[in-house]
């Protein structure tokens, strides 16, 4: 009886060593350092922002031949000057043989595509930033959920070997009834605990992002070192007297605690890890941190459609 209760002791202290020990020498770089941003740090200050558009004077004949949308794209990334004469130019016609005229017609079609084309790229930098973090917490997220299916799997297998071993030695091994009720219980036990085990079944992991874009998003900052100043600009542009009650900044915030991903009962303590420098995650938290980075990508691709529809309606003019 005494060698059937070791032999339970030892089996459940194997299996407890065994899966507490988590080693994550392979991944200590993605959790304390991220490589998803080489160069880019914004510095612009609040009056470096774009004017917003409703609060500019736009001209009549550029309002009636350009939507509301390439407008306030034009505005983001400082060409709305440019279109205004180029628009101009091209509703008051000179003759073909006016050099000058044409020239200048030239000068401002080339100088408004390079500013939309180098806008792209700026904004595809941005977005492949979001995208590298999703993937960084998504591949520590999947290195937890790993360990937690590979522990549960040993624990399955002790839950199974104890309670086999069990129903061996109390069924024809130990012949006398009182060891034979000990033996059953202290099985019992044994089970119970790799079922509680189980249940309690979770891995956590200090993760570091010093460069925290989600932040920016979260509390709204006048300023972002994170966005270039045509992104936060857009991301925040709001005007309720055109339909536009929330910016894009505001709604994504709204769908984070619509989907329960920021919960209001602990918006508290989730800014620590989430909004802050990091700290200790779960594979829950870390999943949710990655579809967080995965929307405001999303988010910020919606303005490459913008910019692609601001330079067809002029190419139509």
């Amino acid at each position: 009886m005494k060698r059937a209760n070791l032999l339970f002791t030892s089996l459940l202290f194997i299996f407890v060593t065994s899966c507490s020990s988590v080693k994550n020498i392979e991944i200590r770089d993605l959790l304390h350092h991220s490589n998803c941003n080489q160069q880019n740090v914004y510095e612009y200050t609040q009056d470096s922002l774009p004017i917003p558009l409703h609060e500019r004077d736009i001209s009549p004949i550029v309002a009636q031949k350009l939507s509301f949308n390439n407008l306030n794209m034009a505005n983001a990334i400082g060409i709305l000057g440019s279109v205004t004469r180029f628009v101009e130019l091209r509703q008051n016609p000179k003759p073909m043989d006016d050099l000058a005229y044409r020239l200048e017609l030239l000068e401002l079609k080339q100088a408004i595509d390079q500013k939309i084309n180098s806008s792209s790229l700026e904004i595809s930098a941005i977005s492949s930033e979001m995208d590298c973090e999703e993937e960084r917490t998504s591949q520590v997220a999947n290195y937890l959920v790993g360990k937690i299916r590979e522990k549960e799997s040993k624990l399955t297998i002790g839950a199974i070997v104890v309670g086999a071993l069990g129903a061996i030695l109390t069924e024809g091994v130990i012949k006398e009834e009182r060891a034979s009720h000990i033996v059953g219980i202290s099985t019992g036990v044994a089970e119970a605990t790799f079922g509680v085990m189980m249940l309690l079944n979770d891995e956590t992991t200090e993760f570091y992002h010093k460069r925290n874009a989600l932040k920016d998003v979260w509390f709204g900052a006048p300023t972002s070192k994170n966005f270039p100043a045509a992104v936060w600009y857009y991301l925040n542009y709001s005007n309720p007297e055109n339909g536009i009650k929330t910016s894009l900044r505001e709604q994504i915030i709204e769908k984070w605690r619509s989907f329960g991903q920021v919960k209001k009962s602990s918006e508290e303590e989730m800014s620590d890890i989430y909004f802050g420098e990091g700290g200790k995650y779960t594979s829950e938290q870390l999943e949710n941190r990655a579809d967080m980075y995965d929307q405001l990508e999303s988010n910020i691709n919606l303005m490459k459609q913008d910019l692609k529809a601001l330079s067809s309606e002029i190419e139509k003019l």
